[in-house]
């Protein structure tokens, strides 16, 4: 599913360069559930922008289901995202003036997917897998921490992507609701979604299939 080959990543910033990964060679199977863990600055969210085609390498390449990303165009990479890619952002990025289900057609809206009461139709059965169905008209700053991020999952799963990105997705959330969340990630992948999950929790160990741990951009275990 996802192969980075001597991946690069360098950033100017006023004090000169700074290199955010060096040289990763990397692969993840299909289906796979993996945590990519390390300390705030590692290079974990780095890592994941690249393989979501959020961010382009500075060298190496980047192959996600048999596309070279870094090699398409912006707005063919947009198109490309968007029907392949769930992304869940650390802090669940909903648009504060649409409701939870109108945040969950978003991706079905920019990929003109479905109609729109088909649309309606799937972002409520969404957010009923992810146990807020009855909130899916409500706008999200009435929702908890924990309702938000699983209404970030539920817009993440719009258009049926066969990988999904999350974020530090427990970062912001208290120690029973981040136990749910990643259970939801575990049922994810038993059903054949491949998820990677930038986290500096610990405890992931029962959930997980990979470990994958980066430090100063570099992978150390793999």
């Amino acid at each position: 599913m996802i192969s980075l080959r001597q991946v690069s990543k360098t950033y100017e910033t006023p004090a000169g360069q700074f290199a955010a990964l060096k040289s990763i060679n990397l692969d993840i199977a299909a289906g796979q559930f993996v945590g990519i863990v390390g300390k705030s600055g590692s290079g974990k969210s780095t890592l994941l922008n690249l393989v979501a085609g959020i961010d382009r390498p500075s060298s190496g390449s980047v192959n996600v289901a048999g596309t070279e990303i870094h090699g398409l165009s912006e707005n063919k990479l947009a198109v490309w995202r968007g029907h392949n890619v769930g992304f869940v952002f650390q802090f669940f990025q909903l648009l504060p003036t649409l409701t939870a289900a109108e945040n969950v057609m978003l991706p079905m809206d920019f990929a003109r997917a479905l109609t729109l009461r088909e649309r309606r139709k799937r972002a409520v059965a969404l957010l009923e897998r992810v146990a807020v169905g009855a909130q899916s008209d409500k706008l999200p700053a009435t929702l908890s921490g924990g309702e938000q991020q699983r209404v970030a999952i539920a817009r993440a799963l719009a258009n049926e992507p066969a990988l999904v990105l999350a974020d530090e997705p427990t970062g912001n959330l208290d120690s029973v609701t981040a136990t749910a969340i990643l259970d939801l990630f575990r049922d994810l992948a038993n059903q054949g979604t491949t998820v990677v999950i930038a986290t500096h929790e610990a405890d992931i160990a029962r959930v997980i299939d990979r470990r994958i741990e980066i430090s100063d951009g570099s992978l150390v275990n793999r």
